[in-house]
């Protein structure tokens, strides 16, 4: 079966080693990311969890760290820890271009239709525009508005 890719790129006026850490650092994460954090000692080879903070910390997505190179390049595996079928991979690409930096998600191996691409081509626009007013502007957005 034919697996889809998405694609979303966006411009921040930060710098680089700030927009790695907003990535890396759950602390800087469940500011624009509606309370979740991402854990890891992000090493190649290492897992890491996406987690929602709370009372019992709920493990949202897992994976593998894949590629590290801090502050330009983290590829992650995918998946849901409820369907482990559904696993998908995660490229952030991060380059400065003068005054802002680029930052481009690729998000491969998606089953067409399923809820995993149905999630996440829902939730990246959200997340990413979060992300972009929490290094602009020091608050996140509701990710979770109008859903």
């Amino acid at each position: 079966m034919k697996k889809n890719q998405l694609v979303y790129l966006t411009f921040i006026r930060t710098t680089p080693k700030k927009l790695w850490d907003a990535l890396t650092k759950p602390e800087f994460a469940r500011r624009y990311w509606a309370g979740n954090g991402n854990i890891s000692d992000w090493k190649k080879g290492s897992n890491w969890q996406h987690v929602k903070e709370g009372k019992k910390d709920m493990v949202r997505i897992i994976g593998e760290v894949l590629e590290c190179k801090p502050p330009k390049r983290l590829v992650l595996t995918w998946i849901d820890p409820d369907d482990p079928s559904e696993k998908s991979r995660v490229t952030f690409e991060i380059e400065r271009l003068k005054d802002v930096v680029s930052l481009r998600v690729t998000h491969t191996g998606l089953t067409p239709r399923s809820g995993m691409e149905k999630g996440v081509s829902w939730g990246w626009p959200r997340v990413l525009a979060s992300l972009k007013s929490f290094l602009e502007t020091g608050e996140g957005l509701n990710v979770y508005t109008g859903h």
